[in-house]
C-alpha cells in the first residue's frame, strides 16, 4: 500500500469536512475549498478522520492514492494555517511596492511591471526588497510566486533577479581577465 496514501487525516478544532461524491469541501477558520478528486479514489469521514481508499493494487490506483491524500491534507492545513511564499529581490534598483491591490515590480526593464493577484491571494511588501505571498490554496500561491519570480529570474554571475527566500543560487565565474591565446 501507499506509505502516505493510507495515513489517515485527523480533522482539527473548527474544520468542517463534506464530501458528496468525488467532490470535497472543507471549511475552517481562514476560509473555505473546494476540490473535485480524481473519480476513482474514495474518501471517507469518520470518528474525525479522514480515510483515503483505492479500488486496485494497479500501478494508476496506486499513484492516485497519495496524491488524492496529499491534496485533501493541503487543504486542511490551508483551512487552519494557511500557506506563504516569501521572495526577495537583488539588485541595484530593483524594489516592489503595492499599489491598491496591485503589485508593482520595477526590475531593470524600461516600464514597471504591474501584477493582479489571483483572487484568494494577498500580497505583502514590508520592504522595498522584499515580498510575501499569502493564501489558503497552496497550488495557488505557489504558482503566483513563481509568476512573480519569472518576471525576473535570477542570474548565475552577479545574482541579480527574484529569487525564493532560501532558494540558493549557483553563482559562475565571470569571463578570465587576461589576454586571448592566439
Amino acid at each position: 500500500m501507499s506509505r502516505i496514501g493510507r495515513m489517515p487525516i485527523a480533522i482539527p478544532q473548527g474544520v468542517e469536512v463534506k464530501v458528496e461524491g468525488n467532490v470535497i469541501t472543507v471549511k475552517g477558520p481562514k476560509g473555505e475549498l473546494t476540490r473535485e478528486l480524481h473519480h476513482d479514489m474514495t474518501v471517507k469521514v469518520e470518528d474525525g478522520v479522514i480515510k483515503v481508499e483505492r479500488p486496485s493494487d494497479s500501478k494508476f490506483h496506486k499513484s492516485l492514492h497519495g496524491l488524492t491524500r496529499t491534496l485533501v491534507n493541503n487543504m486542511i492545513i490551508g483551512v487552519t494555517q494557511g500557506y506563504e511564499k516569501a521572495l526577495e529581490l537583488e539588485g541595484v534598483g530593483y524594489r516592489a511596492a503595492k499599489s491598491g491591490n496591485k503589485l508593482v515590480l520595477t526590475v531593470g526593464y524600461s516600464h514597471p511591471v504591474e501584477m493582479e493577484p489571483l483572487p484568494g491571494i494577498e500580497i505583502e511588501v514590508p520592504q522595498p526588497n522584499k515580498i510575501i505571498v499569502r493564501g489558503i490554496d497552496k497550488e495557488k500561491v505557489g504558482s503566483f510566486a513563481a509568476n512573480i519570480r519569472a518576471v525576473r529570474e535570477p542570474e548565475p554571475y552577479k545574482g541579480k533577479g527574484i529569487k525564493y527566500e532560501n532558494e540558493f543560487i549557483r553563482r559562475k565565474v565571470g569571463k578570465a581577465g587576461g589576454k586571448a591565446k592566439k
